[in-house]
């Protein structure tokens, strides 16, 4: 499987505590061969800053609050030859923020955030219990090939 990932982040925003390109690189690879998908995968990530964060899901999701991580499916059709599956925003400072307060390492919440939008991007959400267990299954099993905790374990 190839992935191409496009990495940006804010203007300003320091890259201290950021995990590396490679990192969210094989975060990507694991979830979507987690997915048994096998074709060639696309996508954008933005490492954002609050006010960005706050701005994109105000606009996108009509709540005026930077929240950990925002997905953006590509609408464009399925084809074979497409590899396009979406964008990632990732709000480093909540990131940084929620894993203080969740008492885990900022890194493996970076691993979280970025297996969680992935799998919104190709297609899998928690509206449903049902689904929500399905997806956390998934997320926990690719976590746990890095040696990352189970996120949703109470600490």
């Amino acid at each position: 499987m190839k992935l191409d990932l496009h990495l940006s982040r804010s203007p300003g925003l320091p890259s201290r505590g950021i995990p590396r390109h490679a990192s969210f690189q094989s975060w990507i690879e694991a979830t979507v061969l987690g997915t048994r998908r096998r074709r060639a995968t696309e996508l954008s990530i933005r490492l954002v800053d609050a006010d960005e964060g706050r701005a994109l899901n105000k606009r996108y999701r009509k709540r005026d609050y930077a929240t950990n991580v925002l997905s953006f499916p590509s609408d464009l059709p399925l084809q074979p030859s497409l590899s396009l599956i979406g964008d990632l925003a990732i709000c480093v400072p909540v990131v940084v923020r929620e894993a203080a307060e969740q008492n885990k390492p900022v890194r493996s919440h970076f691993a979280h955030m970025t297996v969680h939008g992935t799998l919104h991007l190709l297609g899998y959400d928690h509206e449903l219990d049902t689904d929500a267990e399905r997806m956390e299954a998934l997320e926990r099993k690719v976590l746990e090939s890095f040696g990352i905790a189970d996120p949703y374990q109470v600490r």
